[in-house]
């Protein structure tokens, strides 16, 4: 089976990307300019990625509030109609099947965006429609993000952290959330195909650099934001990854709710911890975890932070292991010093 390709596919091309297969589609990992200079275009100016791979399961209807509420960790009744919410689809077992951020559209409708290669596990567990080929989502990310969206269209700049709005745009209907996964303020839009070539160039147009999936990760992985298929597995747990404000208590139920149950009473088996070496050595998800010899856990992300000028990553450890203390990391045969440290390696820009 061959891998999907974005309705922008040539638009990337043309543009000089580097594809690359990623969650079952063809994506562009960068462009001419390279990871690092989009990297540091985000956390200094503004760039747009395209994520057209994220999946979109639109439930709508009058019950659709109760299948949400009852499926998924999170509890819908701490926002509102015109807000988004972050949340986990969990197994019985009380591990992640997926992260997801809930658009909450209208007061019976609902886009639910999972992650690219889990979508038919999102439509499995939930009454909705996968029209994730009907749309395109664009996502302007950095401290510009909103003053240079502005010159296409004010309407997308008004749009606040985490609320959700939709208007009539180039004579169809957009679908815009104040959310992203780059650690910095920004937005993302939801452009039916046929408007979507159209609003991409006008965003290159307001000198917003195009981004691929390089340094989405990069950002990511600076901010410390779980990723599913690293931090986020069916072997992993929400509280494993420091998630626990995910998890709605107070509502009746939730799915793998009882597991999790046992899990906070007993406490997490490892927990998601930060690793930072000194020089500009790359850690990778894979290596081993030694503190005084004994593994401790496994990289489950490294990369190089292009802020920091230092490798970082993030593990699954063992032991609730303080800042500071000294770790060897055993990688491709090679061992890497380095330390714990607070997260996240790279707060947003102020």
């Amino acid at each position: 089976m061959t891998d999907r390709r974005p309705y922008l596919y040539d638009a990337h091309v043309k543009l000089g990307a580097k594809i690359v297969p990623f969650g079952g589609w063809e994506m562009p990992l960068q462009y001419g300019t390279g990871t690092v200079t989009e990297h540091l275009a985000c956390r200094n100016d503004a760039v747009v990625f395209d994520v057209s791979h994220l999946g979109t399961v639109r439930c709508d209807g009058p019950d659709m509030f109760a299948a949400l509420q009852s499926t998924l960790t999170n509890d819908l009744r701490k926002v509102s109609p015109g807000r988004a919410q972050y949340t986990h689809l969990l197994n019985d077992d009380g591990f992640v099947v997926d992260d997801i951020i809930v658009w909450w559209v209208s007061d019976t409708e609902f886009d639910v965006m999972p992650n690219a290669s889990n979508t038919s596990g999102v439509t499995d567990a939930l009454p909705g429609l996968d029209v994730t080929s009907e749309r395109c989502i664009l996502a302007v990310q950095g401290p510009h993000a909103r003053a240079k969206v502005a010159a296409v269209d004010p309407r997308f700049a008004e749009v606040g952290r985490f609320r959700v709005t939709r208007f009539d745009y180039d004579g169809v209907e957009v679908r815009v959330a104040g959310t992203g996964y780059t650690g910095e303020e920004g937005l993302e839009i939801a452009v039916p195909n046929a408007a979507a070539e159209g609003l991409f160039q006008k965003l290159v147009d307001a000198d917003i650099m195009p981004a691929g999936l390089g340094a989405r990760d990069t950002l990511r992985l600076e901010a410390a934001l779980p990723l599913y298929g690293h931090e986020l597995t069916l072997t992993s747990t929400t509280l494993e990854a420091r998630l626990g404000w995910v998890l709605g208590w107070d509502k009746e139920t939730f799915r793998g709710r009882s597991a999790v149950e046992r899990e906070r009473e007993r406490g997490p088996e490892k927990l998601m911890t930060g690793l930072i070496v000194e020089g500009r050595q790359p850690l990778r998800d894979g290596g081993e975890v030694l503190v005084d010899g004994v593994n401790v856990g496994t990289l489950t992300s490294g990369n190089f932070s292009p802020v920091l000028e230092r490798g970082i990553g993030l593990g699954l450890l063992h032991g609730d292991l303080e800042s500071g203390a000294p770790v060897t990391v055993a990688l491709r045969g090679r061992e890497i010093a380095a330390c714990v440290t607070a997260l996240p390696f790279v707060r947003k820009a102020k």
